[in-house]
């Protein structure tokens, strides 16, 4: 069966790019400005408080894993309150040490290992968006242990690295998305699966992509009324079924248009098109540009990154 979760990962295509050791002592508090890319922390020991914009602040404890997939503004701070100093992660570079907030000498109260990597398809927003904004864990500790490998193989300069980091990232996202809590979950991709009936839909989608669906085929495969079936997969994803199919279609043409040297005619079967020209208005009006021009601006920026 299709797995609908592992297929979005790697069609998002993480990429490590940095990871770093943060300690605190004392008063302390920093306010990040909205960074966009996803993130992510361990706390290893001790305790501190996080507020991400738009959420409930949370204390987070030894053992507690937090992702951010699109990082909003947060404040990280000691558990007494202090004056955040604040910083743009777009603009501060990379530090070559561990980050110490707070008292610079003595023990530390909290130490967390953290980082951020991004997506490398030009379409992540659309399944970012599926995602929760905040998800915590607690006490789950393989996620500590692959945040800390992330780290470790980060800071080597060997062959293979970049290998080895885009395969942890990717085992990384799996296991926390797979690891969060759905009970209250807002609307998304996690709550679909976590619904048996629509993830039955979704595995459907995923499984054949090329089959020529209906909302009547995909209810029926939940086991569900036609209506019954809509109201719920729009409730638990966000976006009605056919929204939802047509952009897992798009998504998967753009990679292949990206990626591959197939004819045009083969893109629009795999991705469950009669004809070319059916496949290229209803791509024109996805994306804003018919396939052609799409593949020559991906390879135009493919260049470019080479330079």
């Amino acid at each position: 069966m299709a797995d609908p979760l592992t297929e979005v990962i790697q069609l998002l295509r993480p990429r490590a790019v940095f990871s770093k050791g943060i300690s605190g002592a004392g008063r302390w508090a920093v306010r990040y400005a909205d960074f966009g890319q996803p993130g992510f922390c361990a706390v290893i020991e001790g305790r501190c408080r996080l507020a991400v914009s738009g959420e409930q602040p949370v204390t987070l404890e030894e053992g507690d894993f937090v992702l951010l997939p699109a990082t909003p503004s947060f404040t990280m701070s000691s558990l007494d309150p202090a004056q955040p100093l604040h910083i743009d992660p777009k603009t501060v570079l990379p530090p070559d040490r561990e980050i110490r907030h707070g008292r610079q000498d003595g023990p530390p109260d909290v130490r967390q290992f953290g980082g951020w990597f991004s997506f490398d398809a030009q379409d992540a927003g659309l399944f970012v968006s599926l995602l929760p904004r905040m998800i915590r864990i607690r006490g789950v500790r393989r996620l500590t242990q692959l945040v800390c490998l992330l780290g470790e193989e980060a800071a080597r300069e060997d062959i293979g690295r970049d290998l080895i980091l885009q395969r942890l990232v990717e085992i990384l996202l799996i296991e926390a998305l797979r690891a969060a809590p759905t009970e209250e979950a807002q609307p998304g991709l996690l709550r679909g699966l976590a619904d048996p009936r629509i993830a039955a839909a979704l595995r459907g989608m995923h499984g054949d992509i090329e089959r020529a669906w209906t909302v009547p085929d995909l209810a029926r495969q939940a086991g569900m009324s036609r209506s019954a079936f809509f109201d719920r997969f729009s409730r638990m994803i966000g976006l009605r079924p056919m929204e939802y199919l047509l952009a897992w279609r798009m998504t998967v043409a753009k990679n292949l248009l990206r990626s591959e040297k197939v004819a045009l005619g083969e893109v629009a079967r795999r991705v469950g098109y009669s004809s070319a020209s059916t496949f290229s208005t209803a791509f024109r009006r996805h994306v804003g540009l018919p396939p052609g021009s799409f593949t020559t601006r991906a390879g135009m920026r493919s260049e470019a990154a080479l330079v």
